[in-house]
């Protein structure tokens, strides 16, 4: 390939080969190789908690790195059966939260059902476990926002960790939940798990 050098010369480069392209075998592998894909969301929340949207088959290897005790998931729908035989076959517990996935304006996030699911994730015999719903954006962002609020983030950062997850598709009502729900009844609970306390 010919190209025009800083001094005005004409010079001859030789290009590089381009990288090789591996194909990806059954199991998400990689000629031989394990590849641990997230699922889509997947986040580090703190210590132990992680949430994403849903995990299916290619997520497997990569849950399964990450040693989880127990998964949390908020949709009511059934767990399919391949991911329950998955959390069976590595001894993960499922704790199903059915909250439905209303859009705007109709939203009506069950209070208890949320108070009910932090305690789950406050138990840290139930670590490392994983927080999701289908794209983990609204229900598991509700979630992990009480869970900020308990560990005393102010609301400015609460939101922009919602928004980051929601991103276009951030909703007031979702934001309001968070800011209205009272964490008083959890104040005589240990954060022993929190970023702040490590």
């Amino acid at each position: 390939m010919k190209v025009n050098g800083c001094d005005g010369e004409i010079r001859t480069v030789r290009e590089k080969s381009p990288a090789p392209i591996y194909g990806t075998g059954e199991n998400g592998s990689r000629d031989g190789e394990e590849l641990f894909v997230p699922p889509f969301n997947f986040a580090i929340v703190d210590n132990g908690i992680f949430r994403s949207g849903f995990p299916d088959s290619a997520n497997f290897s990569f849950l399964k790195s990450l040693g989880l005790r127990s998964v949390i998931y908020l949709c009511p729908e059934p767990y399919p059966d391949s991911n329950l035989e998955f959390l069976k076959a590595n001894g993960i517990q499922l704790f199903q939260f059915g909250i439905d996935g209303c859009k705007e304006p109709f939203v009506n996030i069950p209070e208890e059902t949320i108070r009910e699911a932090l305690k789950v994730v406050l138990d840290e015999r139930n670590h490392p476990l994983l927080i999701h719903c289908k794209r983990g954006k609204h229900r598991t962002g509700c979630l992990v926002g009480c869970l900020r609020k308990l560990q005393k983030w102010c609301l400015s950062s609460i939101f922009d960790e919602y928004q980051r997850f929601a991103a276009a598709k951030a909703r007031l009502s979702d934001q309001r939940f968070i800011e209205l729900f009272d964490i008083s009844s959890f104040k005589h609970l240990p954060m022993s798990f929190s970023c702040s306390a490590r």
